[in-house]
């Protein structure tokens, strides 16, 4: 499912997702905020995809996206059951491993996302400044340093290999769960504000805009 921005005065385009739900869940807090956002902040011009929780497939479906649109980012978020904060994430590694099965029913144990690549791929987006924007807001955030070895950081490091050394940025946050999943949670609308301040913050830190 994607949704385009109508563009206006924007000058950058930024390519933000969110995944489906997974896991016996019925609703996943990443796209419920990401479809929420605005067509555009700042200089950027928001497309919004909702990704599948599958290993391979969710980054087929991003970079077929991207291959449309030419992004300047593209900005990944994903659920995080058991974190309270939003978490930008640091670092993806070259590997899948599965707890749970994902929505096909594939659930691979040690396995390389890219058979040959590096261990590990740092995201290319301002990691701290945006944790930062999102703590001015007095919503909890935290760079982490891992993005787990489930679809999330497959696809985070998908994205990353794919569009080393091009003019491309990637990134990836986490968000916790909402209030009706468990806890730890927050609500709908301070995820969605917290995602929001981690855009305006990239346009102001890495693209030099203000905000």
């Amino acid at each position: 499912m994607i949704f385009k921005s109508k563009g206006g005065d924007a000058v950058k385009k930024l390519l933000i997702t969110g995944f489906e739900p997974f896991g016996g869940e019925k609703l996943n807090p990443s796209w419920e905020a990401v479809r929420m956002l605005p067509e555009t902040i700042g200089d950027f011009a928001l497309t919004k995809l909702q990704v599948p929780v599958v290993f391979g497939l969710a980054g087929e479906r991003v970079l077929s996206a991207a291959g449309t649109l030419d992004p300047d980012v593209i900005l990944c978020i994903g659920q995080a059951g058991g974190r309270g904060a939003v978490t930008p994430e640091r670092i993806a590694i070259n590997c899948r491993s599965a707890s749970i099965p994902d929505n096909a029913g594939f659930m691979p144990v040690e396995e390389p996302v890219v058979k040959g690549g590096p261990d590990g791929l740092f995201a290319t987006v301002p990691v701290e400044a945006m944790a930062a924007a999102i703590r001015k807001l007095g919503l909890p955030a935290a760079v982490s340093n891992t993005a787990g070895t489930y679809v999330c950081n497959d696809l985070m490091y998908t994205l990353l290999h794919h569009y080393r050394e091009t003019k491309t940025r990637v990134g990836f946050l986490h968000v916790p769960y909402l209030p009706e999943q468990g806890k730890p949670s927050m609500e709908l609308m301070e995820i969605q504000k917290a995602l929001a301040a981690a855009v305006s913050a990239l346009a102001f830190e890495f693209l030099g805009n203000t905000y």
